[in-house]
């Protein structure tokens, strides 16, 4: 699926509609998804040690 650009230094969350999965989408553009939103936003804060986690 493709995403909108997120504006630099902005970090966002998706909540993908009909399941429990959310997407972090960093200001780099790498995506991280995860079930658990504290997981998420360790995630997206750690920019930018989370590395290329995109999936």
């Amino acid at each position: 699926m493709s995403r909108p650009a997120t504006a630099p230094g902005r970090l966002r969350v998706i909540w993908e509609p009909g399941s429990d999965v959310l997407v972090g989408v960093c200001h780099c553009g790498a995506e991280h998804r995860s079930e658990d939103p504290a997981s998420i936003w360790r995630w997206l804060l750690s920019h930018p040690d989370h590395g290329s986690d995109t999936r």
